[in-house]
């Protein structure tokens, strides 16, 4: 384990990423301690403040704390991002092994329905899914994951492939090993490595996708302290502050940058050949 960090964190990329997220886990974390002020208390007198010693970041289009939305929000928006973004690799890495495992007709069909589901963008398939089951955080996160999971699908089934043809993979079919059990305990445990890549650097992508469903009003709903949505309500008072949009926005970006760059990181970390 010591030996991987030193190689994660010896590229730019991988250090860079590495700190960039530690500062979103604190936040994640120890937000709510961290706040100096109630996010959602209403102050009509205080009202597009610009930074000072009592708000950081200045106030709202209500008067509240925009620092203090911020690190309460996190949970809110990178929470809900990195589960979603599980939920869908965990989903395609199964479906991708099991087509790999089986081949043939069933591997085709498979990858055949993966393709045709691929061929319509992540954000216009979330929103359909969004629109089917209705506007809420929870169904926010169902859509992300089962955007990611025909990506996942068929990275995992590129890896599981060649692992396919692995000996210890020939060795439990002779042994007369179910289905499931090869699947799940010879060869997901082998194709991990790049799901744990392609996984970290399609959080980012979840952020973003989260803070837009709830730009859109299809995710968090008023007066959820959510990146996309704060980034929503202030766009009909920016002229009057433009701290209450830029803020939000800064932090959507910060945490999609630090997990790309993490996710580069651990692509070459990874790789046996360095």
């Amino acid at each position: 384990m010591t030996d991987f960090i030193k190689r994660l964190l010896r590229t730019p990329q991988g250090a860079i990423g590495m700190l960039l997220v530690l500062l979103v886990l604190v936040i994640v974390l120890f937000g709510p301690m961290l706040a100096p002020h109630d996010p959602d208390t209403l102050a009509p007198l205080t009202r597009y403040k610009g930074p000072s010693a009592a708000y950081w970041l200045g106030t709202d289009q209500y008067g509240r704390d925009i620092f203090s939305r911020l690190l309460i929000g996190a949970r809110a928006t990178v929470v809900m991002a990195v589960l979603a973004t599980i939920a869908g690799t965990l989903l395609g890495a199964f479906v991708g092994t099991t087509s790999a495992f089986l081949g043939g007709r069933a591997d085709e069909l498979i990858m055949r329905t993966i393709d045709a589901v691929m061929s319509i963008p992540s954000l216009l398939f979330a929103l359909l899914v969004v629109n089917l089951l209705g506007s809420s955080t929870v169904n926010a996160l169902i859509a992300v994951a089962i955007a990611f999971a025909p990506g996942m699908a068929r990275i995992t089934r590129s890896v599981a492939l060649s692992v396919r043809k692995q000996d210890y993979v020939n060795a439990a079919v002779a042994r007369g090993e179910s289905s499931a059990y090869i699947i799940l305990r010879e060869m997901l445990p082998n194709v991990i490595a790049p799901i744990i890549v392609e996984m970290t650097i399609r959080i980012s992508f979840a952020v973003m996708l989260f803070a837009t469903l709830s730009f859109l009003g299809l995710g968090a709903q008023p007066p959820a302290a959510e990146w996309g949505l704060m980034v929503s309500e202030a766009r009909r008072y920016m002229h009057l502050s433009a701290g209450i949009l830029i803020w939000p926005s800064v932090a959507i970006a910060v945490v999609a940058v630090g997990f790309n760059l993490l996710g580069d990181g651990l692509r070459d970390a990874l790789n046996p050949r360095t």
